[in-house]
């Protein structure tokens, strides 16, 4: 199989902006970089966004782990990520005012357009952030690269900042990773409204009365006569679809009872939605 050619030309810049890279909103934005376009650091892949309804780019852990998070909060109304600092001149002007070198294709030599890992609508507001392992915060070159960064968004009055694996709360970033998929469940057009309101009142009675999820999750299936798994797949997607609550800061096990379990409204209990 041949290898994908990697190398940027102004050529192919030009063809990027024509093809709408970096362009749009919510469903309708296409990432600048796309996972195939670089070689990636760890799991780039990952499914449907909850605020954007599509499939993110991420190309490391820690973006995906940062977009669990900003997918979770209710303050979030988009996400793009691989967001393009264009016009390319104007971070080449801004690393010439500065005394730095602008990034360059290794092979090429080409300038390359510089990207934000993320820009965000929180509360109706844009802000810039940057996603990047606590460790290479000590590269110069690293640093430079986030100088310019930072004054291509200052000139723009966007709130712009870095975050790192170490400002990442993991207990609450792995509890959304094992809820995330479940977000989109196709048993619930499949059983419909009258069985998933009867698999609510079994299953939230038993996890209240401290039963184990994954004993509680077992009874309602043999109860209830669907396949094992589906109750453990619905308590998921109510978890995710924020129709149930449970303590989220502390890792959710299976083989243990729930924390802080409570059903979030008697209204939201018949708001289960499907794919």
């Amino acid at each position: 199989m041949a290898k994908r050619n990697r190398q940027l030309t102004k050529s192919k810049i030009d063809r990027m902006i024509k093809e709408g890279r970096g362009q749009g909103t919510g469903k309708d934005y296409k990432p600048w970089i796309l996972i195939q376009d670089v070689p990636s650091e760890g799991r780039a892949t990952r499914g449907l966004g909850w605020t954007t309804g599509r499939r993110h780019e991420l190309l490391s852990d820690i973006e995906r782990d940062y977009c669990y998070l900003l997918d979770y909060s209710d303050e979030i109304s988009d996400i793009r990520e691989q967001f393009p600092l264009l016009p390319l001149e104007e971070t080449q002007l801004i690393a010439e005012k500065i005394g730095v070198k602008h990034p360059t294709d290794p092979v090429t030599g080409e300038p390359i357009v510089m990207t934000t890992d993320f820009l965000i609508t929180f509360n109706d507001k844009e802000i810039a952030r940057t996603v990047k392992p606590f460790t290479k915060l000590e590269d110069e070159r690293t640093i430079d690269k986030f100088e310019i960064e930072r004054l291509y968004w200052e000139q723009r009055h966007v709130d712009w900042g870095i975050v790192t694996d170490n400002d990442l709360p993991d207990g609450l970033v792995r509890n959304i990773e094992w809820v995330h998929k479940e977000y989109h469940n196709e048993d619930v057009p499949e059983l419909g409204m009258y069985a998933i309101n009867n698999l609510k009142q079994i299953l939230s009675k038993s996890i209240q009365d401290g039963e184990v999820i994954s004993r509680a999750c077992l009874s309602c299936d043999e109860r209830l006569g669907v396949d094992v798994g589906t109750s453990l797949a619905l308590f998921r997607h109510f978890i995710a679809r924020k129709i149930w609550s449970i303590n989220m800061d502390e890792r959710i096990l299976p083989t243990l009872p729930a924390k802080d379990f409570y059903v979030s409204s008697t209204i939201r209990m018949l708001e289960a939605q499907g794919g």
